[in-house]
Parts: C-alpha cells; sequence; structure tokens
C-alpha cells in the first residue's frame, strides 16, 4: 500500500482508532529500537560524557529545578 493511501484509511478512522494505531506503531518502533544503527561520531559523545560522570566531572542538575529555570528565562 502507498503512503497516501495509507493516510487515506487513517483518515477514516475513528479518533480512538486512530490512538490504538500510533500506540501500535510506537510499539513497533519500540522493539525494533536495537536495529537503529549509532553513528561512531553518537557513541563516542555518549562514552565520552558517561566516563566524565563516572569520574565525578559534570555537574547534575534536578530536572524539576532546570525546567523551573527555563520556564522562568524564556517567559
Amino acid at each position: 500500500m502507498r503512503p497516501d493511501q495509507i493516510k487515506d484509511e487513517i483518515d477514516g478512522l475513528e479518533l480512538s482508532e486512530k490512538l490504538i494505531l500510533v500506540e501500535d506503531i510506537w510499539d513497533s518502533i519500540a522493539t525494533g529500537n536495537a536495529e537503529i544503527p549509532m553513528p561512531d561520531w553518537q557513541k563516542n559523545e555518549l562514552d565520552k560524557r558517561y566516563k566524565e560522570y563516572k569520574d565525578g566531572k559534570v555537574e547534575l542538575h534536578d530536572w524539576g529545578t532546570m525546567h523551573k529555570e527555563l520556564r522562568e528565562k524564556y517567559k
């Protein structure tokens, strides 16, 4: 089935059916998550950041505090 045909089919669904479809799609993506390749540059950056964290070289911030600060900053 072509993408435009799929969209036409989706447009004909009830909202509850669309929500179930979205959930099924996300589940399908999560199941195949191990198949998503990670570029070497990204893996290297994650490894570097994890090492800095383990070595105590990173200052961690509470999400609630950061969220509040960002909301205040960008009012």
